[in-house]
């Protein structure tokens, strides 16, 4: 059975060490160990914006880990398909936050492949000795939830990236999660976006959590932004293949520890999703993430909605159509170049058409 340590903080850096000392993390750990942390940098924006990963709780972990012994240590990542995790790294701060505690930064973008169960997976992630899953706690324009197991999609190449989404995302994260072993959680709940996975809408909520078990972490995470498990489907498929178990309201609340509840806000509701809004414009065949969600955000920001659905994804390659975007459309009559194109060409294709 997983347990779980929920820290309500507004002091980042010091929320993590709380909680870390509170879920004896310094008993899974060897001083001898090479110690991975994985956090979520799936494009270059500040942590801010509720889609990347606070630097100060990677560096809560650092100094925790340190505190015990552990010399070993590296940050690990691949950004999403057509982002550049180097400037990622730069800009959501943790460059400083290398050359400040000489632990170094592996874009897996240029790691080893290793073949594991037909997967492309990166060698680092599972040569490690121990891997941290350090992901942001927000909503996702296609799986609903992003959070621990679905983050271990930036430990495999681009190309497998891209071939997860022809197989509609649920079933490969889960096996994802059989091929890569997640040792433990450390979940970035402060200001995770609701609506969609680039942020731009965060909730400030505050929380920073911790557990062993990613699949009874998740399931736990998708109550929190209003979902329940079974209307995430990697978390359905994760318990048919024996990944954890999910967490159940009525049998496990006393799992649950909660620290500092005298600063736990309000349980935040979801707002009406911006992907699902704008779905009805958006006929979508095997999209990659990073594609779709800049079409989302460009539906939301122009100030006019096209007559005809417009088409995004794999399944269109060597079709013809009226509308399309992203390279993947080029047979269509009218399209946005890219892969993925920009959100602002989008923005500028859907006012000229």
């Amino acid at each position: 059975m997983g347990k779980l340590w929920v820290n309500y903080s507004k002091d980042i850096l010091k929320g993590t060490i709380e909680v870390l000392e509170a879920s004896n993390l310094k008993e899974l750990v060897k001083p001898s160990m090479k110690v991975s942390i994985k956090p979520n940098l799936v494009l270059a924006r500040d942590a801010s914006f509720g889609a990347t990963t606070h630097p100060e709780v990677v560096e809560g972990i650092i100094c925790y880990l340190r505190g015990v012994g552990l010399k070993n240590i590296e940050i690990i990542e691949s950004s999403w398909v057509g982002d550049d995790t180097k400037r990622a790294y730069k800009v959501c701060g943790y460059t400083e936050l290398s050359k400040k505690y000489n632990v170094p930064l592996f874009d897996l973008k240029d790691d080893d492949i290793v073949n594991i169960d037909g997967m492309e997976v990166c060698k680092k992630a599972v040569e490690t000795d121990f891997l941290i899953n350090v992901p942001v706690l927000k909503a996702h324009c296609q799986t609903l939830l992003t959070c621990c197991m679905k983050n271990l999609k930036g430990c495999i190449s681009d190309p497998e990236k891209r071939r997860f989404h022809t197989m509609g995302l649920h079933k490969p994260i889960a096996r994802l999660n059989q091929a890569i072993k997640t040792h433990f959680c450390v979940i970035d709940g402060i200001c995770g976006d609701l609506n969609f996975e680039e942020g731009g809408t965060p909730v400030e909520r505050n929380m920073i959590l911790a557990g062993s078990d990613p699949l009874f972490v998740d399931s736990y995470c998708a109550r929190l932004i209003g979902y329940q498990s079974d209307e995430i489907g990697y978390l359905k498929v994760g318990e048919h293949l024996g990944i954890g178990e999910l967490f159940n309201e009525e049998r496990d609340l006393h799992h649950i520890v909660e620290l500092n509840t005298n600063n736990k806000p309000k349980r935040a509701k979801v707002a009406k999703s911006i992907a699902r809004q704008f779905s009805k414009f958006i006929d979508e065949d095997s999209a990659c993430s990073a594609c779709y969600s800049a079409l989302v955000y460009a539906l939301y920001n122009s100030e006019r909605t096209p007559k005809e659905k417009i088409g995004v994804g794999q399944g269109f390659i060597g079709k013809k159509g009226k509308l399309g975007c992203g390279n993947c459309t080029s047979g269509f009559n009218n399209y946005v170049p890219g892969c993925p194109p920009k959100a602002v060409d989008i923005v500028g294709f859907l006012e000229s058409y």
